[in-house]
């Protein structure tokens, strides 16, 4: 039985550790901070309950009594519109608004429960190669005295974030998104209301010229309320103010809609900043390593789909190790598999942010690229039926679960070569989106043949639909 080392308690890092540790599989999680910890990140889409479920601690994360979210409600340009998740697809299809303190260490714990040895305060310093396999990771125990440690593994998953203790440190392999160089400020209410219209416990989403708000209502009348701008124009923005708060405020009182959400209402603090730099990994997994959440991506905030994007590669990476340690598939099959189930999941969402910042070209363009972005083209009756089902997370599922492998996503990588060709278009002088990562072969990594796909009853793992094509070339080193 392999030992697999997760870095990182994250949602993602948690999630992958406790699956993993359901299949009988030894994991030891290393996390930086001590739990509970501060997180932004608050609003969570319904795939994350199916997910959760898989893993058995959905009921824990529901009994903690989360504002349930239904969908969102956009006031984006010049037209509002509404995404319901249960109008849509029933009323089991529901996320939540957190407090991701709290949220993230019921995850933690459950992982602890599961038989993960968790090791809270470990600064990891550095991982060990044998030639392109990591082997071993040099770590500092902070709290046993700066105690230094070397835990040696036979899978690494790196869910350390936007540290990225691989892409950003070691391999140094990120590439950012020019035109996604964005600042957020944010701070908290206590008070406030939803746009009419909103469906319950709703995330609301409203643009300005210069960037756009979130508004997420939390439990016992609180509201996270956060503005989302350019680089440029935060810098430009912050030599008018003598604080953060005094910046934050000032912003609410110029936008007449969250001004008007919050009437009322009393602002506690504290304002937090931080750069929502949007970045890719040139890969997502290697030779024994798979890169999980922001520690493989970071996507604007805009569709709130961050602890998706975790928790979607949490599973698949789960997947693809139970599958390479049981021997249902092969290393380089399980990398092929996750890379580009990660990637085109990362692909479809940053193409549909991408379609919907340029924000006046009005809700029939935004749901027509949506509905390009999935595979059944005659599934929903109205028109925003396949926006809501990508914001909702479930199109990455359903791919997931395809027997019929990535050869069926053409159509969503030419979508993504189309909106890199526009981007740059469009993008001022001196700037380009750098969209070129979303362009990925299935042939790359996946063999198409094999049509391999994920299973996660009876048990969480990799199947395969049709025999495995004979080994050719470089598909003949596969393995270990």
């Amino acid at each position: 039985m392999s030992h697999v080392l997760v870095i990182g308690g994250g949602p993602g890092g948690s999630l992958t550790a406790m699956l993993l540790a359901r299949a009988g599989i030894d994991v030891t999680l290393l996390e930086r901070e001590k739990f509970p910890r501060y997180h932004v990140g608050e609003s969570l889409t319904s795939s994350c309950r199916v997910m959760m479920d898989i893993a058995g601690v959905l009921e824990k994360v529901d009994a903690a009594g989360f504002t349930s979210r239904r969908g969102a409600l956009l006031r984006w340009g010049a037209e509002d519109w509404t995404i319901d998740w249960a109008e849509l697809f029933g009323p089991d299809v529901r996320g939540w608004q957190v407090e991701r303190a709290e949220f993230d260490e019921i995850l933690l714990r459950h992982a602890q429960e599961q038989g993960v040895d968790v090791v809270e305060g470990a600064h990891v310093k550095g991982v060990v190669f044998d030639g392109d396999r990591p082997v071993a990771a040099e770590w500092v125990d902070t709290g046993r005295g700066n105690a230094r440690r070397v835990t040696e593994f036979d899978f690494l998953v790196d869910a350390s974030g936007r540290s990225g203790v691989l892409a950003a440190q070691h391999f140094r392999n990120r590439r950012a998104h020019e035109i996604f160089r964005n600042v957020a400020i944010w701070g908290y209410w206590d008070g406030g209301e939803l746009l009419a219209g909103t469906p319950p416990g709703g995330l609301n989403v409203v643009s300005t010229p210069d960037g756009w708000f979130w508004v997420i209502p939390l439990r016992d009348g609180k509201f996270s309320i956060g503005f989302v701008t350019h680089k440029t124009r935060f810098i430009e923005r912050r030599k008018e103010f003598a604080s953060d708060d005094e910046m934050l405020q000032a912003l609410v009182e110029e936008s007449e809609t969250v001004r008007g959400q919050l009437a009322g209402a009393e602002f506690t603090g504290p304002t937090r900043v931080e750069q929502d730099y949007s970045y890719v990994a040139d890969s997502f997994c290697g030779p024994g390593y798979f890169l999980v959440g922001d520690a493989a991506c970071f996507l604007d905030p805009l569709l709130s789909t961050g602890v998706h994007l975790a928790m979607y590669s949490a599973v698949l990476a789960a997947a693809s190790v139970i599958g390479a340690d049981s021997g249902q598939i092969n290393e380089r099959e399980a990398q092929g598999f996750y890379e580009s189930l990660f990637r085109n999941a990362y692909a479809r969402l940053i193409v549909l942010v991408s379609g919907v910042y340029e924000q006046y070209k009005g809700t029939e363009s935004y749901f027509w690229l949506a509905q390009r972005l999935v595979r059944e083209k005659e599934r929903y009756d109205r028109p925003n039926g396949a926006f809501a089902e990508i914001s909702a997370g479930l199109s990455d599922l359903k791919d997931a679960a395809d027997s019929r492998g990535t050869s069926a996503m053409p159509e969503l990588i030419e979508e993504a070569a189309q909106a890199r060709q526009r981007a740059d278009e469009n993008a001022p002088a001196g700037q380009t989106a750098n969209l070129s990562a979303l362009r990925i072969e299935p042939s790359d990594l996946y063999d198409d043949a094999s049509g391999l796909y994920l299973v996660t009853h009876p048990a969480l793992g990799v199947k395969r639909a049709r025999p495995a094509a004979a080994p050719s070339g470089d598909h003949a080193q596969a393995g270990r």
